[in-house]
């Protein structure tokens, strides 16, 4: 019971640390106009009101890290794991919490691959994160 304990408070600070990365290259990325270079309407603001929760879903997609598939690749488990919260985010969040149609494409065509970017960013480093952790 210790050792999944220990575990699964690993997979959530590494989901969080993927979060905070995550999160910055969204802002980073949106001050820069790189997303509007493409016609993708997300320009945050840092705020902790913007970036708590980002950081908390980041840290309970981190449990993803739990199941025994990939162990040996790093690139392979950020990239794979990834793909779920990009799933939630164009499937549910955009089209039925946030009224942004399906894939979020009412904030522009290319919406899509900046969801499928920013999740990668979190997801290999919660990957990266997790396997420097268990060395």
């Amino acid at each position: 019971m210790k050792k999944f304990a220990i575990k699964t408070g690993l997979v959530f600070a590494s989901g969080c640390l993927g979060g905070l990365l995550n999160s910055f290259a969204v802002w980073f990325l949106g001050q820069k106009g790189v997303p509007a270079l493409l016609g993708v309407k997300i320009t945050p603001h840092w705020s902790a009101s913007w970036l708590y929760p980002r950081v908390v879903w980041g840290g309970i997609c981190g449990a993803l890290f739990l199941l025994p598939v990939l162990r040996k690749s790093v690139f392979g488990r950020g990239l794979l794991f990834s793909l779920g919260p990009t799933v939630v985010q164009l499937f549910y969040v955009f089209p039925m919490v946030a009224g942004k149609g399906m894939l979020g494409l009412g904030l522009g065509d290319f919406t899509p691959l900046f969801v499928f970017f920013y999740n990668l960013v979190w997801g290999l480093t919660a990957a990266a994160w997790l396997t420097m952790a268990d060395e």
